[in-house]
């Protein structure tokens, strides 16, 4: 009989710490330091003027304010996203499980959608430049992706499909099969590697094109996680869908027409440089 090599999965307590009734995941975590991480960053692209090719239309007053709006975007939109796309039936027929955040069950198209009505909405609150706000956001968004993908493998959910290679884990809740550790590759390729290519975007003076930067994300974000989809087990209430493709893949779709759409419009638009 054939046995396959497999790399040990490392059972890590999805719970951080608990103290009585209360308990700190690493789920909660992984969120609450994206978000505060992202923050930081954004301050650093907001205040540099070279970045921008002189003042940016945006001010750390502003951006701070803002880190409240784009929280509640993620954390609403995610969830209602996450209802609404991934298990609309099961939360119809338990409607107060919507609400158990800490159980997971986020959905990062539904987070993109609170974060896109949150950036309209404070932009227009503020009289700021929708584009160059969202370009902000975007270029740190990976850090919480990151920080997300490797929940989902501390938790030992969103595993991936069957495989033989030599890497695959046998993860608690996904029985006895050897997977691919897909969350470490959306980890990898959703966080770090598009983390840097919109960092280096941001160096060479992308900020100075309003939507380059917004057009790139939604874009690379969209062929990252089309090409992990082909690794990852589909939500078992779903299974897979038209000719194969998982729900993943066709709410990408959307999202890289979007892409591309913001980048038309960056390039149809002079380069804005502002002096101070």
């Amino acid at each position: 009989m054939l046995i396959l090599t497999v790399l040990p999965y490392p059972h890590i307590n999805p719970v951080l710490v608990s103290i009585g009734p209360f308990a700190v995941r690493w789920y909660a975590l992984a969120y609450i330091v994206g978000i505060i991480a992202g923050w930081f960053y954004a301050r650093a692209i907001v205040a540099s003027p070279k970045l921008w090719g002189g003042l940016a239309p945006i001010s750390l007053v502003d951006f701070d304010d803002f880190i409240i709006w784009i929280t509640l975007g993620i954390i609403l939109g995610g969830r209602i996203g996450y209802v609404l796309f991934y298990n609309l039936p099961h939360f119809a027929a338990h409607p107060a499980e919507i609400f158990e955040l800490w159980t997971g069950g986020m959905s990062f198209h539904g987070g993109v959608l609170g974060c896109i009505v949150a950036t309209i909405a404070f932009a227009w609150h503020r009289g700021l430049p929708m584009l160059s706000l969202g370009d902000v956001t975007t270029a740190v968004a990976p850090i919480g992706l990151f920080l997300g993908r490797i929940a989902n493998f501390i938790n030992g959910e969103l595993w991936g499909r069957p495989t033989d290679v030599p890497w695959a884990m046998v993860f608690p809740h996904g029985g006895p099969i050897p997977r691919h550790p897909s969350q470490l590759y959306e980890a990898a390729l959703e966080g770090i590697v598009l983390l840097i290519v919109l960092g280096v975007l941001v160096r060479l003076g992308a900020l100075k094109r309003p939507g380059i930067v917004t057009g790139v994300a939604a874009i690379g974000y969209g062929m990252a996680r089309i090409f992990c989809e082909f690794f990852r087990e589909p939500d078992v209430q779903l299974g897979f869908l038209w000719g194969g493709l998982t729900m993943g893949m066709l709410l990408c779709i959307p999202l890289i027409l979007a892409g591309i759409a913001a980048l038309v419009v960056a390039f149809s638009r002079q380069p804005t440089v502002k002096h101070g």
